[in-house]
């Protein structure tokens, strides 16, 4: 198949986040995107690493499993950005190099303990819930203090910074307020002695506004590899 298209895509995206960054008063540098090939077969990410990009974010342990099989030895970080069972702990604990919805302590404590099996240590993002909405995840905004004190104790977790899901919403004010939420937390947090220099927040639909309030990193699925054949209703 011809994947010419993803080598478009992503100059169009490296250039439009580039371009929200000088919009905000930023530094291009500060913010990196990752690359979100769920539902994308191995085919497609192998036309991606063809491009340069090593480093891609995946929803389901599953799809990490198959993909990374498929395209042994491509020098390939899978970051898991989905909500993960503590039942799969184990995969994630052998196959990924981040996890960026570390949302709660008996999820720590599966990943400590398969990670020292594997002896391995993984960077995690504590992922909090600044979004009114019931489907989104997170841990809860006032739970976050005493939540990072407790992953002190767990060295095979390196903990990087934090990262959420804005609110489904056409309403621009509502969508920044939970990344602005989510930098404010990032700045208590500091402020009483943790270092979180990273914070993972925006997708394709709405990452302008999460660069304007700080964004270290933006997860870029639909504008890179484009519309996807699955439904997320049946993902």
């Amino acid at each position: 198949m011809d994947y010419s298209h993803l080598a478009a895509n992503w100059a169009d995206i490296r250039r439009r986040v580039d371009a929200a960054c000088r919009a905000a008063g930023r530094d291009p540098a500060e913010v990196s995107i990752l690359p979100v090939s769920k539902t994308f077969g191995a085919e497609v990410v192998r036309a991606a690493l063809a491009l340069g990009l090593s480093r891609f974010g995946e929803n389901k342990v599953q799809e990490i499993r198959d993909k990374s099989a498929a395209l042994a030895g491509c020098g390939i970080d899978w970051v898991l950005i989905g909500h993960l069972q503590t039942n799969k702990a184990k995969d994630v604990a052998r196959l990924a190099s981040e996890v960026q919805s570390l949302d709660r302590l008996e999820l720590a404590e599966a990943l400590q303990r398969r990670l020292q099996a594997e002896e391995r240590a993984i960077d995690v993002l504590v992922q909090v819930k600044t979004s009114p909405e019931e489907s989104k995840h997170g841990l809860p905004p006032g739970e976050l203090m005493p939540f990072l004190e407790r992953l002190r104790g767990y060295d095979g977790l390196r903990v990087r910074g934090l990262m959420t899901l804005a609110t489904h919403t056409d309403d621009a004010e509502a969508v920044r307020a939970c990344f602005r939420g989510l930098r404010q937390l990032r700045d208590q947090a500091e402020a009483q002695g943790h270092r979180l220099p990273r914070l993972s927040m925006g997708m394709s639909g709405d990452f302008p506004l999460a660069i304007a309030e700080g964004a270290t990193e933006v997860r870029i699925g639909t504008a890179i590899f484009g519309r996807r054949t699955v439904r997320e209703g049946n993902y």
